[in-house]
């Protein structure tokens, strides 16, 4: 994993989400614009209103809102100094620096902002890092004006995970499911199912926690699927990617994981079995995912 002084938040939404692989990074703005435009289709912003985009991360909602809503301004947030750097250089870039504020601070701590402060608040794939998303809630609903807008994207990663023990990412490893539940096991100590925020919630709690914070008219939109994945345009630099990618900030990429769960020859074992898999896209992919928009 990434060294402890390393920001994992700017490494893994600048490189680590990537594998090094630049198609792997064009397939993966590609699924995240559409979600963007979601997103942002559920705010309404006139000029001189304002956007709190919490945990902005790379800036794709924010920038998003720049170009879509003429005049407004932009308060980018996030826990990353790194990242709040990156879309700060970014802003001077685009020449967009008069409309914009970068604020260092947490989802369910945004305290130096005062109540009433913001028309919209906007969060892309946040909450599944926040253990405290009632006070989230709370927080987005303080610091929203009367009439403020709230609109929201997360996956619910309960859809799909735990998965069973033959099961490694969508794909069949029945015949080497021993090395595969050790491999498993690493993921599963640094983030247990049952109590880690990425997975100990889904679009209910989104539901009750809004209207517990006092959202009055809330909405819900559930996409789930299951379905075949489709080819790589290049097998061979998929795996390279699947080997070197890490599915989320806080764990291991696969190869890292291995080393630390297999044996040089159970490492080679698993890769001869899980690389043609890999490569002819045999497996499937479970997901599920919430977007969520109320007015307070």
């Amino acid at each position: 994993m990434t060294d402890s002084q390393t920001d994992i938040w700017s490494q893994w939404l600048l490189e680590r989400r990537f594998g090094g692989d630049p198609e792997r990074m064009k397939r993966m703005f590609d699924f995240l614009y559409p979600i963007r435009d979601k997103v942002l289709s559920h705010i309404h912003l006139s000029e001189g209103e304002t956007l709190l985009d919490v945990g902005c991360g790379d800036g794709l909602i924010a920038f998003g809102a720049l170009e879509k809503f003429e005049g407004c301004r932009v308060i980018f947030s996030d826990i990353s100094d790194d990242l709040l750097n990156h879309v700060q250089a970014l802003a001077q870039e685009m020449k967009v620096t008069d409309r914009c504020r970068f604020m260092h601070a947490s989802a369910e701590d945004l305290s130096s902002l005062p109540n009433g402060s913001a028309d919209a608040l906007t969060t892309r794939s946040v909450l599944i890092y926040v253990s405290a998303k009632q006070q989230a809630f709370n927080e987005f609903h303080r610091v929203l004006k009367e009439g403020g807008e709230l609109s929201i994207f997360e996956p619910i990663n309960r859809f799909s995970f735990p998965e069973p023990p033959n099961q490694f990412d969508g794909f069949d490893v029945t015949p080497v499911a021993d090395l595969a539940q050790k491999v498993q096991a690493i993921y599963l100590r640094i983030q247990p199912p049952d109590s880690d925020p990425m997975t100990d919630f889904d679009e209910r709690d989104l539901l009750s926690q809004a209207q517990k914070a006092g959202f009055k008219e809330v909405h819900l939109e559930l996409q789930a699927e299951i379905t075949p994945l489709e080819r790589a345009s290049n097998s061979l630099a998929d795996w390279s990617a699947f080997l070197h990618t890490a599915g989320n900030p806080k764990i291991p990429t696969l190869a890292e994981a291995m080393e630390q769960a297999l044996t040089p020859a159970e490492a080679e074992r698993f890769s001869a079995y899980l690389r043609p898999l890999v490569e002819a896209a045999k497996g499937v992919r479970r997901s599920a995912r919430a977007y969520f928009w109320a007015t307070k």
